[in-house]
């Protein structure tokens, strides 16, 4: 079997700190993420030019799957969430992790290129990326031939629906004791708004009683999933060693 390598030419700098509660697909919430380029690509040279393009196709490497490194396992079936985690179809029909070259793809918003000391780095919205994943190439969106109109989408047609997202008064109170200190900003708070009404829950759980935890920039929140909203229950400061 032939290997294709291709080189890493930055790395995606998000809140989102673990895979559970990124949005599925890209461009549900609209975080600010960067990536920061490394050498010889941390040129500013490459990106005459880009400023441009409204948006950018960002193509990288699922680098934290368990068992990535399993090359023999080739899973011709998954279980897609969007099919509550129960249904099984081919891997070439959906987007799933698991795939026999573990290379993504997300369409995200360009806000700017920024040169900040010896590093270039590239400001975006919308990505649904881990914080750290590998990138390994950036091309220009262009919206006369990337947009299909009237494309099929199968299961995934309709964007997910949301949910409401509420606050107990403990975890009001947090939420404005880390506002005053200024450990977190309203930015921040609207962008973890949006990442729970997506109900970041496995597609198989379904219990009202459990309570989740989930790690998203400096926070560690726990919440619960109610009949139609989102109930968070504590939001504390992540202290990193």
């Amino acid at each position: 079997m032939t290997e294709l390598r291709l080189p890493i030419i930055g790395y995606m700098h998000s809140p989102y700190k673990e895979k559970f509660g990124i949005p599925r697909q890209p461009n549900l919430v609209q975080i600010e993420s960067y990536v920061e380029m490394v050498a010889p690509y941390n040129d500013i040279l490459a990106f005459e030019g880009i400023e441009e393009f409204s948006h950018l196709w960002l193509v990288w490497q699922f680098h934290n799957n368990k068992n990535q490194q399993d090359s023999i396992k080739f899973r011709a079936q998954v279980r897609p969430p969007r099919l509550g985690g129960n249904k099984k179809i081919g891997v070439f029909a959906t987007r799933s992790m698991y795939r026999p070259s573990p290379i993504g793809l997300s369409v995200v918003q360009l806000k700017e290129v920024k040169k900040v000391g010896k590093s270039v780095r590239v400001y975006v919205t919308g990505s649904d990326l881990l914080d750290g994943t590998p990138i390994v190439d950036i091309k220009p969106y262009i919206h006369y031939s990337d947009k299909v109109d009237g494309a099929k989408s199968a299961y995934a047609q309709l964007e997910p629906e949301r949910m409401q997202v509420i606050w107990t008064e403990i975890a009001a109170q947090h939420k404005q004791n880390l506002l005053e200190s200024q450990k977190i900003d309203e930015q921040c708070i609207n962008e973890l708004e949006q990442v729970l009404s997506l109900d970041p829950r496995p597609a198989y759980q379904d219990d009202h009683e459990r309570i989740y935890g989930m790690n998203f920039a400096n926070l560690n929140i726990k919440f619960k999933v109610l009949t139609d909203s989102i109930e968070i229950q504590e939001l504390q400061e992540l202290l990193y060693e």
